[in-house]
């Protein structure tokens, strides 16, 4: 009996989990066939499990979990209001902190980086544009007007 070596096994470390992602982002890059798909396919439930099994995303709030899918792609905002469908206004508030996800853009960012809905669908503070100039970020976030505040 012959034994036959498999290209992909479940992920065990950062090395192989950073080795399946870069397979990963060039085989999106060629021209789609089904042999292809099923690669791509295999590749994303493996990274997948991995992240589910570390909570790779939990430790990182959504925005800052994009600004690092940015880098990591080589985005600047302007490319994000084409892959969105939304003004540069709106993408800066996005990355900024003083706009939320809506669930299109959700899952507009989930599709294009491969990744599931719920990384980008978790709770994070803004930055509320009445009180951005108070130092104290649990204050920063209230929309009450605060007495002598203003000096």
């Amino acid at each position: 009996m012959e034994s036959t070596v498999m290209k992909y096994t479940i992920i065990k470390n950062k090395p192989q989990y950073a080795q399946y992602c870069d397979r990963l982002e060039t085989l999106l890059m060629e021209a789609n066939t089904d042999a292809l798909q099923d690669e791509i396919d295999l590749l994303t439930l493996l990274i997948e499990k991995y992240d589910e099994e570390r909570n790779t995303f939990k430790e990182t709030d959504p925005i800052s979990l994009l600004r690092s899918f940015m880098h990591d792609h080589h985005l600047k905002p302007q490319d994000m209001t084409l892959i969105l469908g939304i003004g540069k206004g709106y993408v800066s508030d996005i990355l900024n902190y003083k706009k939320g996800l809506s669930k299109g853009v959700i899952r507009k960012l989930a599709d294009h980086f491969k990744v599931r809905q719920e990384a980008f669908n978790r709770p994070y503070k803004l930055i509320s544009p009445i009180n951005a100039y108070l130092r104290n970020a649990s204050v920063m976030n209230t929309t009450k007007e605060l007495k002598y505040a203003k000096q």
